[in-house]
């Protein structure tokens, strides 16, 4: 796995919001599309956060009223991102050490072009480690 690069795991079909998306809406779309996270992208399609599902966590004990509390209220603006072209190795190491399960992927050219969870490697490694033996 040393030599796999991110960009061969991680998912380009992106769902955004922007931060004054209303967190009922973001949930909506995570919920519709089966995804654990959106990512929040400024006025010129720049990285400003991440929503993820464990943020509703914190959304639903708090009981604001959800229609009118919007994505920057709850979002990480602190993000973990990497590149297409850092090894995947590093990438799940830098979701361990940070306690993250998504990281955007981005491109100085294009912003954010693409998004890797715990469950894309897990998925990886499955499919290219040999089974253990009986």
């Amino acid at each position: 796995m040393d030599d796999i690069f991110v960009a061969r795991l991680m998912s380009s079909d992106l769902r955004t919001v922007t931060p004054d998306t209303l967190v009922e809406e973001a949930a909506g779309t995570m919920l519709e599309h089966g995804i654990g996270s959106v990512i929040v992208v400024d006025d010129d399609g720049g990285l400003a956060g991440i929503l993820t599902s464990t943020d509703f966590v914190r959304i639903v004990a708090e009981r604001r009223p959800k229609d009118e509390t919007p994505v920057s209220e709850y979002m990480t603006t602190d993000v973990v991102t990497a590149t297409a072209q850092d090894v995947v190795t590093d990438v799940a190491d830098a979701m361990l050490d940070h306690g993250v399960h998504h990281i955007p992927i981005v491109s100085d050219e294009d912003g954010v072009i693409g998004i890797v969870t715990t469950t894309d490697i897990a998925a990886y490694v499955s499919q290219t480690e040999a089974p253990s033996p009986a």
